[in-house]
């Protein structure tokens, strides 16, 4: 072990000076790479106890489980026009808020997220990816969202765009795939620009799409460095910039997009039972990898949640598990408990919560700032149940980090400034950016960082003056 700790040091040295100077973001970077160095200690412990590579096969048939049971959910409840529904899903325009239960129907829309889901892990198995943490967190989150902005065809010039990056810049196609998997938050992007008309391509737009998924990478990387890794929903940050300047664009040569507001209200004990069942089984499936116990559940609390918290390789994907379906019951509970209808977009944002149960997230650190947000939201002209505050709550945990690493006072502020905020920038993005709340994390990270090291510095300050002043009373 120290020879392993000898030579990361020696790497880190070996590094160009400007990266390791006084620059602010030196420390993040060094911790960054030290952190790096711990996962790679812990999953070769890991391997040395699954000889035979069990936990990848775990992860993986956990997350082809997901997506088949949506799929066969989907053609279940659905009637014979189900690939109508996925034609109409395609060819609408789906930025912020469409969903598509309200314009297609729920079994094209479960379809549809199925489909994609699986699609994605196809991609992981493939490039021959050791699933963990952050693969749940992707997978969840690609398909929470394919039930209200993503879709088997607009995601892909995106992706296209990410992998021609990595092949650019010679680098390794794994690299950046996650960020390509986070960075179909700018789908919409794709409809709005290839289909004119609803069925003809407009093969400029699709460039420009491609185009848009291949900036993703540097300014992912930047972004990261911006908030320190405090806004779990980093490429979320990133592509509300890149979503700002387009709609800039767009608006400036009037070609931007009308306003949509679809949003779901009917079969409420159908969807209730469905999304109840999903959580309370992966729940039960946790802890039968656990022996049917908590045990080892509240070793998740110590962790702050900053990226990359990966639980899977921390603790094991036994306690994972535990924590996804945790936080999914109690982000469906909540929605109900505000008499918010289940539907596409808020069953989006409790897949969003629990799959990052697996990054960083627990109840832990969530809990402030979902205190605080919804303060904001019993204070300020939103009503609480409304779809911006429902959703506000539900993604503002992007801040657990905040509350994880500084304690439950700035957790709630964080959540209070989310609250706020989060409501003001969606038109800069024209709501082609799906994770809009990691915009705004993003803003409240940095606005909060900013302040919470000053708030520190002035402490200190105070407190060497009083004992200073102590000290001359004393002599």
């Amino acid at each position: 072990m120290k020879r392993k700790i000898r030579k990361i040091t020696k790497k880190w040295k070996s590094y160009p000076t400007k990266y390791r100077k006084s620059i602010k973001h030196s420390r993040f970077y060094r911790l960054c790479f030290l952190f790096k160095f711990s996962i790679i200690v812990k999953t070769s412990e890991y391997r040395q106890v699954n000889k035979k590579g069990g936990y990848f096969l775990v992860v993986y048939k956990f997350l082809c489980t997901i997506s088949l049971v949506f799929v066969l959910f989907g053609l279940v409840i659905s009637n014979v026009d189900i690939f109508e529904e996925l034609k109409i899903i395609i060819i609408s325009p789906d930025y912020l808020i469409t969903d598509y239960f309200e314009i297609a129907g729920i079994g094209g829309a479960f379809l549809n997220s199925g489909l994609l889901m699986f699609a994605f892990i196809c991609i992981l198995k493939l490039l021959k990816i050791n699933p963990s943490g952050v693969s749940i967190a992707a997978i969840m989150t690609i398909g929470g969202f394919a039930l209200f902005g993503k879709n088997i065809f607009n995601v892909w010039p995106i992706v296209i765009g990410v992998f021609l990056y990595t092949i650019m810049t010679n680098e390794n196609i794994r690299t950046y795939l996650y960020v390509a998997l986070f960075g179909t938050a700018l789908a919409p992007i794709t409809t709005h620009l290839v289909l004119k008309n609803c069925i003809n391509l407009n093969w400029i737009g699709l460039l420009f799409a491609i185009l848009i998924g291949f900036l993703l990478p540097p300014l992912a990387s930047f972004a990261l460095t911006l908030h320190r890794g405090y806004n779990l929903y980093n490429v979320g940050f990133t592509a509300g910039f890149l979503g700002m300047f387009l709609g800039s664009i767009l608006k400036a040569y009037e070609l931007h997009p009308e306003p949509r507001y679809y949003w779901h209200t009917e079969n409420q004990l159908l969807l209730s039972i469905f999304v109840y069942s999903l959580f309370y089984l992966i729940l039960l499936y946790g802890l039968k990898l656990n022996n049917w116990s908590f045990s080892g559940y509240k070793n998740v609390f110590k962790y702050s949640g900053k990226l990359l918290t990966d639980f899977v390789l921390l603790e094991n994907e036994a306690i994972t598990f535990i924590n996804v379906g945790i936080l999914g019951l109690l982000g469906t509970s909540y929605v109900l408990l505000i008499g918010a209808p289940i539907n596409g977009p808020t069953i989006g944002s409790i897949m969003t919560l629990a799959g990052f149960g697996a990054l960083g997230k627990h109840p832990k650190n969530i809990f402030p700032v979902i205190l605080g947000t919804i303060i904001g939201a019993l204070t300020n002209s939103q009503a609480i149940n409304s779809a911006g505050m429902v959703l506000a709550v539900l993604f503002g945990t992007t801040l657990a980090p905040i509350a994880g690493e500084f304690g439950i006072i700035w957790g709630i502020i964080a959540g209070f400034l989310h609250s706020a905020l989060v409501m003001n920038l969606g038109f800069l993005h024209l709501g082609m950016n799906l994770y809009n709340n990691g915009f705004s994390g993003g803003f409240v990270a940095m606005f909060l960082l900013a302040i919470i090291d000053a708030w520190k510095k002035l402490k200190e300050a105070i407190g060497e003056k009083l004992r200073r002043f102590v000290k001359m009373g004393s002599d």
